[in-house]
């Protein structure tokens, strides 16, 4: 939705009216994740995408039906393999897309703060109840309801409760921790609560890196970071490393302490923190304060050896067991490479895992394998 901020205030600003089409629920090897969208402005012009090409006007039709009833309803569609070759795809797979006759006030400026057009602060997740006769969870063949009147959305901000409530305090608290963990992972879900189905979309803040230590291998890693949309912040006590000549892509340099620093850039649990300075005068204060603002990911270098007598020494400063035990070290995957920019590709490669809860191993076993 992001994206298409800018073609919706557009189109606003011409005084059309605008539905929406979204993807709530994805099954299989679906082209489009929970999330896409497609918009419609009753001038005929489309904007986005719910499927790669395959099922675009059948989505802008139901938009159109949306409008001449005025509710909102889900549908259905199953998209074949030979359909998705024949519009460049891979692979097919099902979709549920929801369609509604009107673009949500609340995730229009979700969408439009989390593109960085709003100020810094991001509303959080919308959550949407889906109407009563959506089809389910189980694939199969499916009658589409008559929909229902877009019912009043929830938001849920990064911290703080939810603006709105079901009426269910149970069912709240179950979508407050969905829209939680959606924004950790920057993923959008549909969720059932309460004996309904409710569609969370996430509008994180973008992601941000961390480095601590301005090594060789902090160069490559923030340009790897940036192409995968992260923020990047560099943190180093040394004004001779720290520089623009040596981190010109970087989102932000600090010279400072990274302790100390720690207000200054706001450090806390949306970031991912990579240590990278091999001196333990400042590993280890970085490492102490990530933990305790509860980073979601926190490595550091250093051999097996080195992580060993670290951890003692942070056990016996007071670091809690539980904390420790988030700790990733060595940092990275092991992907074999030792050069810098093999380095920095298997740290990224763990924060990445780290934030969708990524296994690590292979994506398909190899044969004979368990």
């Amino acid at each position: 939705m992001k994206e298409l901020v800018s073609t919706l205030a557009g189109w606003r600003a011409d005084g059309v009216d605008v539905g929406r089409a979204v993807v709530v629920r994805t099954f299989g090897s679906s082209p489009r994740p929970e999330g896409a969208v497609l918009l419609l402005a009753s001038d005929g012009r489309i904007a986005g995408s719910v499927s790669g090409g395959c099922v675009e006007g059948a989505a802008a039709d139901e938009i159109r039906r949306a409008w001449r009833t005025g509710r909102s309803r889900v549908i259905r569609f199953g998209i074949s393999d030979e359909q998705a070759w024949d519009v460049g795809l891979a692979c097919g797979g099902t979709i549920d897309v929801l369609a509604e006759p009107l673009v949500r006030q609340e995730a229009e400026e979700a969408a439009r703060a989390a593109a960085g057009l709003a100020g810094p602060d991001v509303p959080g997740a919308v959550i949407t109840p889906l109407p009563p006769d959506s089809p389910g969870s189980r694939i199969g063949p499916h009658r589409p309801g008559e929909g229902a009147p877009p019912a009043p959305v929830l938001v849920a901000p990064e911290d703080g409760p939810l603006a709105g409530s079901t009426g269910d305090p149970a069912v709240d608290a179950t979508l407050r921790r969905e829209a939680a963990d959606a924004l950790l992972r920057g993923t959008s879900r549909t969720v059932e609560a309460g004996g309904r189905s409710y569609f969370v979309e996430a509008f994180p803040r973008r992601p941000r890196l961390v480095i601590v230590g301005a090594v060789q291998v902090a160069i490559p890693l923030v340009g790897i970071a940036r192409t995968l949309g992260y923020e990047t912040v560099v943190v180093d006590g040394r004004p001779a490393f720290a520089t623009r000549e040596r981190f010109p892509e970087a989102d932000r340099i600090v010279v400072g302490w990274p302790d100390e620093v720690a207000d200054e850039i706001g450090l806390g649990p949306a970031d991912a923190v990579a240590v990278l300075s091999h001196d333990v005068k400042f590993d280890e204060p970085a490492i102490v304060a990530a933990l305790a603002r509860g980073c979601r990911y926190v490595g550091a270098v250093g051999s097996r050896r080195t992580q060993a007598d670290r951890r003692e020494r942070l056990r016996s400063a007071g670091i809690a067991d539980e904390d420790l035990a988030r700790l990733r070290g060595p940092v990275g995957l092991d992907l074999g490479g030792r050069n810098p920019a093999e380095t920095a590709l298997a740290i990224m490669a763990e924060v990445v895992a780290a934030r969708y809860g990524g296994s690590g191993r292979p994506m398909v076993e190899r044969a004979g394998q368990a």
